[in-house]
């Protein structure tokens, strides 16, 4: 039976918080298309392991701890009186969910945040905390329309950062490339003036 990678993601959490091991939700549901176990997601929980089982019709497995522990769904928040605008937790975010700019005070979008906590280790303040949601906010409090519309929307937050950042690179790239050129440029440019400039003294000792 061959299932479509969008089917498997569609099931993950859309946390994007690389527990499992790789870079993104859809890197590890392309990773469990090519045969990678299916348990390895700990925001899914058991639940979403056993999903993924019957979907890929394989054998149901527990849930793999390595990757950590299923715990409720908790947010990101930032003491705003520590926070020195480093900008290392919104680099840091998957989702583009923390507001903030370089030397002012950040701060987190509750409604935006996956739960991943990518962002407390690089805070060199420490102050960024997880918090736990209430109940009624917890995914499977939800309805199921709720739940996959959130989904829907963590990964297109995450898709457009990720297409974002690409072209960022890409025009880094060519800024690089256009100064190596520019630099080989004014080589040559030297090189002829010196060129130049020893032809005029030869043909000078000549007359």
């Amino acid at each position: 039976m061959i299932v479509p990678v969008d089917a498997i993601d569609a099931i993950l959490p859309q946390t994007q918080c690389t527990k499992c091991g790789y870079q993104d939700c859809y890197d590890y549901a392309k990773a469990i298309k090519n045969g990678e176990k299916h348990n390895r997601c700990p925001p899914g929980a058991q639940e979403g392991a056993d999903e993924l089982a019957h979907l890929l019709q394989r054998e149901t497995l527990a849930l793999d701890e390595s990757c950590g522990k299923h715990q409720p769904k908790q947010i990101a928040w930032i003491n705003e009186d520590l926070c020195i605008g480093c900008m290392k937790c919104i680099l840091a975010c998957p989702v583009d969910a923390i507001i903030g700019a370089k030397k002012l005070m950040h701060t987190v979008i509750e409604e935006e945040c996956t739960g991943c906590d990518l962002c407390v280790e690089p805070c060199p303040m420490d102050c960024i905390e997880m918090r736990e949601l209430p109940l009624q906010k917890q995914p499977k409090f939800l309805s199921h329309e709720q739940n996959e519309a959130q989904k829907n929307h963590y990964r297109l937050k995450h898709n457009q950062r990720k297409f974002r950042m690409k072209q960022q690179k890409a025009a880094e790239t060519q800024k690089h490339q256009q100064n190596i050129e520019r630099s080989n440029l004014n080589i040559d440019k030297k090189a002829y003036i010196q060129q130049a400039l020893a032809n005029f003294k030869a043909k000078k000792k000549l007359d």
